[in-house]
């Protein structure tokens, strides 16, 4: 029998910048092994205080939209009581408030089932930590 659980580990480099990060290819390439083929639930999980998981589009700005939605709601400014790093840092660890660290997604057949248009997205708005580390678990 096949196990039920499979994890792995990725690690993304996001630099010194604010970024939307497409990770529907790393997922893909996970499922091929873990899934085999089979149906179950794929879970994304960003293990960091200051970046989150998106479900959205790509390629056409709404990556670069929510980017600003994120400084509109959440200004890069002294207001925050956490302060330590770049100048805003603080408003970086509320950001998983808003963009959830995870997401879990179905898998038939051993793919990922989304939307024509959608992709998954590590979301990472802090400038001062430029890699990441993702965790992909497929249960199924």
């Amino acid at each position: 029998m096949p196990d039920t659980f499979t994890t792995r580990t990725v690690h993304i480099g996001t630099g010194d910048r604010e970024t939307v990060t497409d990770l529907t290819g790393e997922c893909e390439d996970f499922l091929r092994e873990a899934a085999a083929g089979r149906d179950g639930l794929l879970n994304i999980f960003v293990p960091h205080a200051t970046a989150g998981i998106a479900v959205l589009e790509t390629g056409a700005g709404s990556d670069d939209d929510l980017i600003a939605a994120l400084h509109e709601l959440l200004p890069a400014d002294d207001r925050w009581q956490h302060r330590h790093g770049s100048r805003g840092h603080g408003r970086d660890h509320v950001v998983p408030a808003l963009v959830a660290p995870h997401a879990t997604l179905p898998v038939i057949g051993g793919r990922l089932e989304l939307g024509t248009w959608q992709s998954v997205c590590l979301v990472d708005t802090n400038r001062d930590n430029p890699e990441r580390q993702v965790r992909l678990s497929f249960l199924g």
